[in-house]
């Protein structure tokens, strides 16, 4: 009789990194035209359709795109900033002036071959120089159009706003998200902290939310494309995008009059669901039901609180004051553990069966801890990559799974123009020489 095979290895078999290469890609039909400039919008939008196998031209102006210098404090691996490093992969990277009244015909040409155009440009510019939706989908009625920027390609902000091109920031402030994000003030004016301010979310947040819907956007486009033959504008806001991030900032306003402010650790819906203190940085708890928060005070020793009327029940410790105590009490007990002990005490109680309720608790993890897991290395969030131009490179890798079409990592990077000679002979049948002529005037 044949032993069963265990579903962990049923599905490592199918869905481990180490099988990608040889399996089919799900979007290697498409063409996809990458006109973005000064966003990172639209290079990651374009970086998640490359690991899924679109053939992605990027066109950045002589010299590079500005994106490439965005990067921490200065530092760059082989004179590309480390911003632009991550988001390059798997692209055919060539240079075009598309000012330039020669090379202004380029992209239109490209684009009655590809299937995707992605650009980021100022509302209405595309358009001004010749290669808008409204021009390009003449040429090619199939073509999928996207185009992403602060407040959209219409309204009145967007109207207002045309000198501006899509900012970052600008999304995060006006989504609302950093309104919500950090410490909320003092209770105690003679003790002012000075991180009590509306607080900016660490990573790129507006460009990669901007990105993610776009590419969502661009696969739904192609999918309705197929029923009908029809290809159509996908218009995102990075600012719109974080907004359907925000849960549910804007009904609680409309719902109950309220703000909602900043809360810091403590979590506005259910508690404790929150980070606390410990020897060694923070550590994450989670056991907010009635039945789970039972076992904390069990683990914890402090069995008071499992009678204490503030946090009898769910709603009860939800309430504001009640979160600030209850947190006191967890962060006064959390601070003489490290988070290792913690977990062990967790698991300890938990798999032992010690008492009713279910923690959850973990490491938060600085950078050293998040390469030092295992768990991704294996899993390939985070894969080391021998790249061809640029050497051994650590990277962020796909964040989806898929057994059959799995997406990957193919090269990390390339300089600005690296592939103008196979791009342009391939699509245009421009030789070297020609090649040659458009450089020295510029164009390319």
């Amino acid at each position: 009789m044949e032993q069963e095979v265990t579903w962990d290895a049923w599905i490592q078999e199918r869905d481990e990194r180490s099988r990608s290469p040889g399996k089919p890609e799900a979007l290697d039909d498409l063409i996809v035209l990458d006109l973005s400039t000064e966003s990172m919008a639209g290079v990651f939008c374009t970086s998640l359709l490359a690991q899924f196998g679109a053939e992605v031209i990027r066109v950045e102006p002589p010299g590079g795109d500005v994106v490439r210098s965005f990067t921490p404090f200065g530092t760059r691996h082989r004179e590309t900033g480390l911003g632009y490093l991550v988001e390059g992969r798997n692209k055919l990277h060539v240079t075009l002036d598309l000012h330039n009244g020669t090379g202004r015909a380029i992209p239109s040409t490209l684009a009655r071959r590809a299937d995707v155009l992605v650009e980021t440009f100022r509302p209405g510019e595309a358009d001004a120089l010749g290669i808008g939706y409204r021009q390009v989908s003449s040429l090619n009625p199939r073509l999928i159009y996207a185009a992403i920027s602060t407040y959209g390609r219409w309204g009145p902000e967007a109207s207002r706003q045309k000198a501006k091109r899509d900012r970052e920031v600008a999304d995060q402030a006006l989504s609302g998200l950093v309104q919500m994000t950090g410490e909320p003030a003092s209770e105690s004016e003679s003790d002012p902290r000075p991180y009590e301010v509306p607080t900016k979310a660490g990573p790129w947040m507006g460009w990669y939310a901007g990105g993610v819907w776009t590419a969502f956007g661009v696969l739904a486009a192609l999918r309705w494309r197929k029923v009908s033959g029809r290809g159509q504008m996908v218009d995102v806001s990075g600012a719109e995008a974080i907004m359907r991030w925000v849960e549910d900032m804007v009904t609680y306003y409309q719902k109950a009059g309220i703000d909602r402010q900043r809360v810091g650790l403590l979590d506005t819906s259910v508690f404790p669901y929150t980070f606390v203190p410990t020897t060694d940085g923070y550590a994450m708890i989670a056991g907010f039901s009635d039945v789970n928060f039972t076992g904390l005070p069990n683990i914890m020793g402090k069995d008071h609180l499992r009678e204490d009327p503030r946090f009898k029940t769910f709603l009860d410790r939800g309430r504001p004051e009640n979160r600030k105590a209850l947190y006191a009490e967890d962060a006064e007990w959390s601070k003489s553990h490290s988070a290792q002990e913690i977990l062990d005490l967790v698991q300890d109680y938990v798999m032992n069966k010690k008492g009713p309720g279910t923690v959850a608790t973990g490491k938060v993890n600085q950078p050293e801890d998040v390469l030092a897991e295992q768990n991704w290395w294996i899993r390939g969030p985070i894969e080391k990559v021998e790249d061809p131009v640029y050497g051994e490179v650590v990277v962020q890798g796909p964040a989806v799974k898929a057994t059959e079409t799995p997406p990957r990592v193919k090269w990390v990077c390339r300089p600005p123009g690296a592939d103008n000679g196979y791009v342009y002979l391939k699509y245009l049948g421009l030789g070297r020489s020609r090649l040659e002529e458009l450089a020295a005037a510029g164009v390319v």
